[in-house]
């Protein structure tokens, strides 16, 4: 009996608890070291938008540059040339075409038939100031109780068309329609002054007749005067003059009448 207890006893102090509390050990050694490099690792890799130590970055990207003396960057010199670039374009008004300078001159040339034309500034395709004009002739017309917009833009289309062909039958050079319509509507300038009249009295009799035929001869000498000049036309100011005096005759109508 003594002999069954002693190798019981032997049997619970054996190395088999010894074994297994080692065994423990080791692995939870294992796992603390693998949690340890992976905290390790996570502590070096920097988070993105994380704030980033200047000594981390200098071992990555070495500056190559040197100090007060910037690197060469080709990305800004293309900025910078475009830059450049945008300060040396014209002016927006230039790129449209609008010259001011040249609408003013025009305008003195319309109201001065006397005065002499330069054909360059004259031969130019300026459609501001006529476009100006017709519609300050609409709006004078309007204040005299004369709804006429339609009827002015469809008569200087269609004698824009009429007068173009004639002069293309007759210039040896040609002219383009829109020098045509520029020239048209800028002599419509003492057609506005007539209707401008009509606002304060009525041009229904011998006084407002004589003062439509006077503004007719003065847009029509001028307009022909025009023409001649900007295609060498020497000669012919009165075959020029008379169907752009039937043009402004029908102005005249829509101011009168």
């Amino acid at each position: 009996m003594s002999n069954f207890e002693q190798s019981e006893s032997d049997f619970y102090q054996s190395n088999y608890a010894t074994d297994i509390q080692d065994q423990g050990y080791s692995d939870s050694g294992a796992h603390e070291n693998l949690y340890g490099s992976q905290k390790c690792q996570a502590q070096e890799s920097p988070q993105p938008g994380a704030f980033v130590p200047l000594e981390m970055l200098s071992s990555s990207q070495s500056y190559i540059g040197q100090i007060l003396q910037p690197t060469y960057n080709p990305e800004f010199l293309s900025h910078s040339s475009y830059a450049d670039s945008f300060d040396e374009e014209p002016p927006l008004l230039e790129e449209l075409g609008i010259n001011f300078d040249h609408i003013w001159q025009k305008t003195l040339t319309v109201l001065n038939p006397i005065k002499p034309v330069d054909g360059s500034i004259m031969n130019e395709t300026d459609l501001t100031g006529p476009m100006v004009f017709c519609l300050a002739l609409g709006a004078t017309l309007l204040l005299a109780g004369k709804v006429h917009f339609g009827y002015v833009y469809g008569i200087s289309a269609v004698g824009c068309l009429g007068i173009h062909a004639l002069l293309n039958l007759m210039s040896i050079a040609g002219v383009s329609y829109g020098c045509v319509a520029s020239v048209l509507g800028y002599c419509l300038l003492p057609m506005v002054v007539l209707s401008s009249c009509a606002v304060f009295f009525s041009l229904q009799g011998i006084l407002g007749t004589l003062l439509a035929l006077i503004i007719i001869g003065w847009c029509s000498l001028s307009a022909s005067k025009i023409f001649i000049s900007a295609l060498a036309m020497e000669g012919q100011q009165l075959l020029v003059a008379y169907p752009c005096a039937l043009l402004y005759g029908l102005f005249a109508l829509l101011t009168v009448f």
